[in-house]
C-alpha cells in the first residue's frame, strides 16, 4: 500500500518510494526557484529492505509515492537452518524469512520478534 504526497511536503525520517523500493529519507537539500524553473528538492535515501543509497532529483511540486511501512510482531514457529517461520499475531498468517545465521542462533520457538512490512516484502526490525 502507498500514497501521493508531494515532494516540498516531504522530511527527513519519512518514506519513499524510489525504483519500487521503500526507502527512507536521509537527507534533503532544496534549491531556490530561478529564472528557469521551480525550485527543485534533492533527496538522499536508503533502501529499506535493501539497504542501497540513492539519490533524487525533482520539483517540489511533483507528486511521488510515500510507502506505508507497518511494524508488526511474529511469533517464531520453526527454525530450519537460517530459514525461520513466523506467525503474525495480529493476522494469523505464517510466512518464511532468510536470517543471518549468528541472529537465528539467539532465537527459540515462540518467542515474539518485532518485524517490517511494507510493499509486499518484510525483514526483521532488530
Amino acid at each position: 500500500m502507498k500514497e501521493q504526497t508531494e515532494v516540498g511536503k516531504l522530511k527527513e525520517g519519512r518514506y519513499v518510494v524510489v525504483d519500487d523500493e521503500p526507502c527512507k529519507i536521509q537527507s534533503i537539500s532544496i534549491s531556490k526557484p530561478g529564472k528557469h524553473g521551480a525550485a527543485k528538492a534533492r533527496l538522499d535515501v536508503v533502501g529499506l529492505f535493501d539497504g542501497q543509497k540513492r539519490s533524487v532529483v525533482s520539483p517540489t511540486s511533483s507528486t511521488v509515492y510515500a510507502p506505508i511501512v507497518e511494524r508488526k510482531t511474529g511469533q517464531i514457529l520453526t527454525i530450519a537452518g537460517n530459514v525461520v517461520t513466523f506467525m503474525d499475531m495480529k493476522d494469523f498468517n505464517n510466512f518464511e524469512l532468510v536470517v543471518d545465521e549468528d541472529i537465528v542462533a539467539t532465537f527459540q520457538p515462540a518467542q515474539e520478534v518485532p518485524y517490517i512490512e511494507s510493499l509486499g516484502k518484510r525483514k526483521l526490525d532488530l
